[in-house]
């Protein structure tokens, strides 16, 4: 798996209010929960609820993993305040523990800026609601049997994931350092989130999640990829900068085309 360190940021870039906003709002959340751990069960996206939009308000049996013959444990739902349909995008904000935190605004804290940059600030906060939702259907339909249907869903990752999809298609040669197999490399983007994309297929493949939703990571990916061809860039960047560097931002790595000065 590969751990991102940091990567480069453009010279003038725009104060990314909108990805620190995002940042200091799953961090809130995550406080809330802590504070009532009802809040977790209330608004996680659970798939049955999504498919059937009725709302499991009493707490749920479900067949164990790795239990005995019979093995059952409880998932203790809750009500959801209004339509179920608003979990879609109040799970993109809840989190499971400190590190599942942690792990998630560590990488958006690192590529979330640059796409900000790029698209602009409405149209990144768009993107990434977007992204979530896309990530969160992919669950869904690999999620319609038992347990899996009443297992509650809940995370940033996915639309994370999105973020990533599109970092890695503007700035494909964007110098990313990172981890890899307990050694600190420094490689452009469509190979360090390549290589975590490999990964989540892999995984998905193997089946091996231990929890985490590696289908939404696929499709939060895929959808990111697509949505940033939908979107474009926000004009000024691409008109001022391509007159600026005499290529297209995110073609060539920033570092061998920065002017002097910076």
């Amino acid at each position: 798996m590969f751990l991102p360190l940091g990567d480069e940021n453009r010279p003038g870039a725009i104060f990314p209010i909108v990805n620190w906003s995002l940042i200091i709002a799953n961090i809130v959340v995550f406080a809330l929960q802590i504070a009532d751990p009802r809040i977790t069960y209330k608004f996680s996206m659970v798939p049955h609820e999504i498919v059937t939009g009725q709302d499991i308000t009493e707490p749920t049996p479900i067949s164990a993993r790795g239990g005995g013959l019979g093995s059952t444990v409880t998932i203790p739902h809750q009500p959801t305040p209004g339509t179920v349909y608003l979990t879609l995008l109040t799970s993109m904000f809840l989190h499971g523990s400190i590190l599942h935190l942690l792990g998630n605004m560590w990488f958006l804290w690192i590529f979330g800026d640059n796409l900000e940059d790029a698209l602009g600030r409405m149209r990144y906060l768009v993107f990434y609601i977007c992204s979530g939702l896309i990530a969160d259907v992919a669950h869904i339909l690999v999620s319609l049997g038992e347990p899996e249907r009443y297992i509650p869903t809940l995370g940033a990752s996915g639309a994370i994931s999105g973020v990533l999809g599109g970092y890695i298609y503007l700035f494909p040669k964007s110098w990313v350092t990172g981890i890899l197999f307990r050694i600190v490399v420094t490689m452009p983007a469509m190979y360090a989130l390549g290589i975590w994309f490999a990964y989540q297929l892999v995984m998905a493949w193997l089946d091996q999640g231990g929890g985490v939703a590696y289908m939404a990571h696929i499709g939060g990916f895929l959808g990111g990829l697509l949505l940033v061809n939908v979107m474009g860039r926000r004009p000024d960047y691409a008109v001022a900068y391509d007159q600026y560097h005499g290529v297209r931002p995110g073609m060539q790595s920033w570092r061998r085309r920065r002017p002097s000065g910076y």
